[in-house]
């Protein structure tokens, strides 16, 4: 992922995804012959000369001030996620930015015990490129299709798109599949050196065309919090509100906890889930294995 090409793409997405109107520029009929804003029209709303704009947008950042990049995104209406990778680009497009360092590959013991003391909320941690590197009972189980994946560690971008059980999973795939693309596109940002993230990106360009196609976008998204709608094999839809919390310590790494409102079905699904996951627990003590949807909850006949 060079980071000169980056942040060129970057900025003609922008620019094609605005409209005159959406500037407050007259339209000119239909004589426009580009989608969105001119060059030109872009410069005059930040404020630069148009040279100075063509030469960013044709790749070339060094020297460009943080007040230049301000102007740049009132005028491309970017919103926080797309600013925070704007200068993300323009940092690592000019070398002045300290690479940013390798998140650790193990989750420390002190997190693990954390996750463990969470009994009643699904949780795991990830790093940027959404490997799944530890979750505590629930999250496992919230989790059973993602980590039933043959390599190590899951990876949460390489289900949504290489797995076919990812669309009955996930009943908003189409939006889920946008924002894990969005996603990855902003980590690159932050370290577009990523070989690793660099490495999976390759491969599911190289194996989905839907992932490839997303990707082309140059579409990003700050993976903050919100509500997600999972359909579990064993339990059924369950509409979880989730938080991704960053771990100050450990570079890289999110922690990401899920919850329920009190006295919904979501929550008698996760009081279901959180039998059928002792009952895992169970199993795999005395020696037996079990997919998840063949399993029957506690309480219930085989």
């Amino acid at each position: 992922m060079d980071a000169r090409t980056e942040f060129r793409d970057f900025f003609t997405s922008r620019r094609a995804r605005i409209t005159p109107e959406q500037a407050g520029l007259p339209a000119n009929g239909g004589n426009r012959r580009v989608t969105g804003l001119r060059r030109e029209e872009v410069a005059l709303l930040a404020g630069v000369s148009v040279d100075y704009y063509v030469r960013l947008e044709r790749g070339n950042a060094r020297g460009v001030s943080d007040s230049v990049l301000e102007s740049l995104s009132r005028a491309l209406h970017l919103d926080g996620a797309e600013r925070a990778h704007l200068f993300a680009l323009a940092a690592a497009n000019t070398g002045t930015r300290t690479p940013a360092r390798t998140p650790k590959p193990h989750v420390r013991p002190s997190i693990q015990r954390i996750l463990d003391s969470m009994a009643t909320a699904p949780a795991y941690v990830r790093n940027r490129r959404l490997d799944v590197l530890a979750t505590n009972r629930l999250g496992k189980a919230l989790l059973a299709p993602i980590l039933a994946a043959p390599r190590r560690p899951p990876n949460v971008a390489r289900f949504m798109f290489l797995d076919p059980a990812a669309t009955d999973y996930y009943p908003d795939w189409e939006r889920m599949a946008a924002g894990t693309v969005a996603i990855l596109r902003a980590e690159a940002g932050r370290d577009p050196h990523d070989k690793a993230l660099a490495d999976l990106v390759g491969e599911l360009s190289a194996q989905s065309d839907l992932f490839r196609t997303r990707w082309a976008t140059h579409d990003v998204l700050r993976h903050l919090g919100g509500v997600k709608r999972i359909h579990h094999p064993v339990v059924g839809e369950l509409t979880l509100g989730y938080e991704a919390l960053e771990l100050a310590a450990d570079t890289g790494l999110t922690l990401m906890a899920y919850g329920a409102e009190p006295a919904t079905p979501a929550c008698d699904a996760l009081n279901l889930l959180a039998g059928w996951a002792a009952t895992m627990d169970r199993d795999h003590v005395s020696g037996s294995e079990a997919h998840p949807s063949s399993t029957p909850l506690p309480g219930t006949s085989a």
